[in-house]
């Protein structure tokens, strides 16, 4: 059974509060100042999606329909994610609590990429469409950074523990 737009839209808004709740609590929990900062910018991001869906349920509450309003993708690069990603390791054991959050974090952006692309692919509302694909694109830019910096801990302790064949 297909959920109603209301439906989505209210777990979307649940989806973003709960990914906000365990950003910030990561952020304060962490002795690391880099993964502070990165646990910090992520649920900033949440809030600023928040925001967004709350502003679309208002409209569709009060029209029936999406408003026009989409968001912008952010425009994290390359360079800074690399960046980010070595203070990370630099600060950080794989094995410990910042390693897994990052690991647990991954499966709560692909969550959101899954309900927000599975709504963008079967809404009917050209604003609504829009609306979710802008928040998958978004998520999945999350995802990208955070399997970065798994991939880099991982490395980091293969390489500790000699676990490499060659």
């Amino acid at each position: 059974m297909e959920k109603t737009a209301e439906e989505v839209l209210k777990t979307a808004i649940l989806l973003e509060h709960r990914g906000r709740a365990f950003y910030s609590t990561a952020a304060r929990e962490t002795r690391s100042e880099a993964v502070r900062e990165f646990f910090t910018m992520m649920a900033e991001e949440e809030s600023r999606h928040i925001e967004f869906l709350s502003g679309q349920f208002a409209e569709f509450a009060k029209s029936g329909r999406f408003g026009p309003g989409t968001l912008e993708t952010p425009g994290h690069d390359a360079s800074a994610a690399a960046i980010l990603s070595e203070k990370i390791q630099k600060e950080i054991s794989a094995a410990g609590f910042e390693a897994a959050a990052i690991s647990a974090a991954i499966g709560f952006e692909n969550r959101a990429v899954e309900v927000y692309q599975q709504r963008a692919d079967s809404a009917a509302d050209p604003h609504e469409r829009a609306a979710y694909q802008a928040l998958a694109d978004w998520e999945r830019t999350h995802i990208h950074m955070l399997h970065r910096i798994d991939e880099d801990l991982k490395r980091q302790v293969w390489q500790d523990n000699n676990f490499w064949p060659f």
